[in-house]
């Protein structure tokens, strides 16, 4: 290249990014595109048509599953924001959003299938778009409980100099909420969101397959690809689903979460600024390229315009009644809706099944109890000093997300075949080694939730302990585990509410005719489910609720509190 012509090259309005952008945006437009046409298409055609394991159906599945949980992930993250700021900043609507929430993620993605398809077929009669609908929702039950936990976690431990801060500049409360609670908690949010995708994953077989009365449909994506190889036993289309789904989480690692958290870190708390940042190429295209700035600004005035606006002024209004009063009143409401409920549960229940029956799945909830109780154990002594190891080098940070994703996003059906050959070889019990399986999928809400925690710890406290000399044990107990102990009872609720909800695939699993069942009430459910027995789905489900809810007050609230209390950055 000659001296003229790299001048004029360097020159020219665009650079080499904006191809890339271009290939980027038409190719995403094309596919969304594609994926759209063939999701609005007659329910009766999805019916008849069955699901191919013809490899090279793959990444028009793939594309179908991803526009499943990307649709979800929205949803999921507009849930968070509405949410964990009202039970954060209502302490009379936190005392039923936080209960509530515990029980949210306690329910089974087949306990809410079981009741809501025939909802989203009837708004969409006679066309597949009803089925995905039910199938978005199914994977949005996978992946907002975390969110909306890590959001609400975040907005509990705001420094108290940014709120002052906050309240001296007089922010509307809308202008309070994207200047600072959101991005305050943006960086554990993101990691929850790439923790939520992968959940998205653990449970795609399940959302895929929509059965109610006389419709019968697997909607054409990966997870009924895998539901259909494991029917088959076929173990190279196994394969083959595992590495689409590699490829799949890598791209969308690169193109979507590792730009958000080089983004998020322009939000981190500290006084001295971090080492090593994260980088992103997608996140550098974003910025140096000139095709994109062009739709870059105009978008960033408008969402800056949108969040800087004074709404919701706080205007002052005299109570009708007192505080005390108002607590009262309220409280009453609460214990009166929670006994209708829970009448109204009874009546269904009774009208079915006995005292015996009751007592019985209560037997097999504590089997069930036991089991989440030593897996959470046992997965916090692995993954915490991990993930605070990994949280604290930025380098390793980026080396190890795409494999925490995909491992994270494994499903548990696909380790059925090494499970049940095993157990039969060895003649295992299966109460104790299908038990394995139910942490698969949600050990890694630990991972993650301490590696956001980590990655977040200021480093001028981290300077501050290096110069006092602390090391060692002391380190440990006096600075690291107190700065992401937050992060961790996050990662812990969640984590134990999704070990009960993989109870449902994981007590009972099966490998083509070979069937191995685990007492404890995950099993129990499921079979109701699979015999359409709703009485005791429903009996199922509200006595596992009635555990985790149980559970989540005795032992994660009380965390919860002491975080607050006596871990808070102030």
């Amino acid at each position: 290249m000659t001296r003229a012509s790299a001048l004029i090259v360097r020159s020219s309005p665009y650079n080499r990014w904006d191809l890339a952008a271009v290939v980027l945006l038409f190719g995403a437009l094309s596919a969304t595109v594609h994926a759209l046409r063939g999701m609005d298409v007659p329910l009766a055609e999805v019916e008849r048509s069955a699901v191919s394991l013809d490899p090279r159906a793959l990444p028009e599945y793939a594309l179908y599953t991803t526009l499943r949980m990307g649709a979800a992930m929205l949803v999921s993250l507009l849930f968070a924001f509405v949410y964990g700021a009202w039970a954060a900043k209502s302490r009379r609507a936190e005392k039923l959003l936080v209960p509530l929430l515990d029980i949210l993620q306690s329910v089974p993605i087949l306990g809410f299938l079981s009741f809501t398809v025939v909802f989203f077929l009837s708004l969409f009669p006679g066309r597949a778009l009803g089925a995905e609908c039910a199938a978005v929702f199914a994977i949005f039950t996978s992946q907002a409980w975390n969110m909306a936990f890590s959001f609400y976690q975040s907005l509990r431990s705001v420094p108290e100099d940014l709120d002052e801060a906050v309240r001296s500049f007089r922010l509307s409360p809308w202008q309070r909420f994207w200047r600072l609670d959101v991005p305050f908690a943006m960086p554990g949010l993101i990691w929850n969101m790439m923790m939520s995708m992968s959940g998205g994953w653990f449970f795609v077989v399940a959302s895929e397959s929509i059965s109610v009365g006389t419709h019968q449909a697997l909607l054409p994506g990966l997870g009924s690809y895998v539901a259909t190889a494991i029917a088959a036993r076929d173990l190279a289309a196994t394969g083959w689903a595992l590495a689409t789904m590699l490829v799949v989480i890598v791209l969308y690692d690169q193109v979507l979460f590792r730009p958000l958290v080089a983004w998020s870190e322009r939000f981190r708390f500290e006084q001295t600024p971090a080492g090593a940042a994260p980088s992103s190429w997608a996140l550098h295209m974003l910025r140096t390229s000139r095709l994109l700035g062009v739709l870059r600004r105009p978008l960033g005035r408008a969402l800056r315009a949108f969040a800087t606006a004074p709404w919701l002024q706080p205007r002052p209004r005299r109570p009708l009644l007192s505080a005390h009063a108002a607590d009262r009143l309220w409280n009453a409401v609460l214990v009166l809706a929670c006994a209708a409920a829970a009448l109204l549960t009874l009546r269904f229940i009774a009208a079915e099944l006995d005292l015996a029956e009751v007592a019985h799945v209560v037997v097999l909830g504590t089997y069930t109890l036991l089991r989440v109780v030593v897996l959470i154990v046992l997965a916090s002594l692995i993954w915490v000093p991990v993930g605070i190891w990994v949280g604290l080098r930025p380098q390793w940070t980026r080396r190890v997300q795409p494999v925490a994703q995909f491992l994270a996003a494994f499903p548990a059906n696909l380790m059925f075949p090494i499970a049940v050959a095993a157990i039969v070889h060895w003649q295992a019990d299966p109460n104790i080694w299908l038990s394995p399986l139910m942490v698969l999928g949600t050990q890694w809400y630990i991972l993650f939730n301490v590696i956001a925690g980590a990655s977040a710890f200021p480093g001028d406290l981290r300077d501050a302990a290096a110069n006092l000399g602390v090391r060692g044990r002391h380190w440990w107990l006096r600075v690291i585990l107190p700065g992401i102990f937050p992060y961790y009872v996050t990662g812990g609720i969640t984590a134990s509410g999704g070990s009960w909800n993989a109870s449902i695939v994981a007590e009972t699993v099966n490998w083509g005719d070979t069937h191995l069942t685990a007492a404890g009430i995950g099993a129990y459910i499921a079979a109701a489910t699979e015999a359409g027995d709703y009485p005791r789905v429903a009996l199922g489900i509200a006595v596992m609720a009635i555990f985790v809810t149980a559970f989540n007050r005795l032992v994660w609230r009380r965390l919860y509190a002491y975080a607050e209390r006596r871990l808070r950055i102030a």
